[in-house]
């Protein structure tokens, strides 16, 4: 196995490998450490756990809201990764909820960005999580978000906007595109200040930025938007200027019990002044 892996990822040390494999970060499929000298075979399925240099530590913590045997609601702190992913690996909402339930079968059901905070659902059992993924696939999921952005007084409420969401530049921003709509938001008004109003935003679809894009589309960009309208300048997080987005409310119909169910978020944005 260690001679197959250094040959699979020739940019990683065999160093790397072998101490992973004396630390038991090696897995075969159902999870048990694998010894470096195990027999490699070609379709063999394996697990691993990369790991970053200096990985940065986000300073905020998150809240459990529920858990119970097939689910963990949890409320998601600004600039905290939903999984593992670029220079995040420990320092994601998934890894931190496997620590403290000691489950690794935790998978989030769906995700947001993390520059958003709020409302996650995790499946935390393998048997009903196909049930639950059901919920999201199938649109039986209600969710609603809170955020801060300029006012619209031209607009009635609620007011639907529908537009076709296509990859922009560079490849992580979205754009609205010609042709047929794909996405569709519901947006009303929860408070009205002078310079900025707090809207509830429901998603009927679910493309990616879909909120950011759509509001900015409008002439109200969230508050403290990175990307939205214009890309800023990339700059460190900076908790005093956090995205004005929150996902605040999930509801759905349990479909094991059939009874409904809804969350709410611990936290979210302060009412405009």
């Amino acid at each position: 196995m260690l001679d197959a892996l250094c040959a699979r990822f020739a940019d990683v040390e065999a160093a790397t490998w072998q101490d992973r494999f004396a630390r038991g970060c090696v897995l075969d499929v159902e999870g048990r450490p694998l010894d470096a000298s195990a027999a490699y075979r070609v379709g063999i399925e394996i697990q691993y756990f990369r790991e970053v240099p200096d990985e940065p530590v986000i300073p905020f913590a998150e809240t459990v809201v529920h858990a119970d045997t097939h689910l963990v609601v949890a409320c998601k702190p600004h600039f905290l990764p939903v999984a593992p992913t670029g220079a995040y690996v420990r320092e994601t909402l998934l890894t931190r909820l496997v620590r403290r339930f000691d489950n690794p079968d935790l998978v989030p059901l769906h995700r947001i960005d993390r520059d958003t905070a709020g409302l996650l659902l995790f499946s935390a059992c393998k048997e009903t999580r196909g049930l639950y993924q059901a919920l999201f696939r199938e649109r039986r999921i209600r969710k609603h978000y809170l955020a801060v952005a300029p006012p619209l007084p031209g607009l009635t409420f609620p007011y639907v906007h529908r537009s076709r969401l296509e990859p922009g530049e560079p490849f992580f921003r979205m754009r609205e595109g010609a042709g047929e709509p794909n996405s569709e938001t519901v947006i009303d008004v929860v408070a009205r200040g002078v310079q900025m109003w707090t809207y509830r935003l429901e998603p009927v679809t679910g493309r990616k930025h879909q909120l950011r894009v759509h509001m900015a589309a409008l002439g109200a960009p969230i508050l403290h938007d990175r990307f939205y309208p214009e890309l800023e300048k990339q700059r460190s997080d900076d908790p005093q200027r956090r995205l004005q987005l929150y996902a605040h409310t999930l509801a759905f119909d349990d479909p094991l019990t059939g009874e409904p169910r809804q969350f709410t978020a611990t936290a979210g944005p302060a009412m405009p002044g």
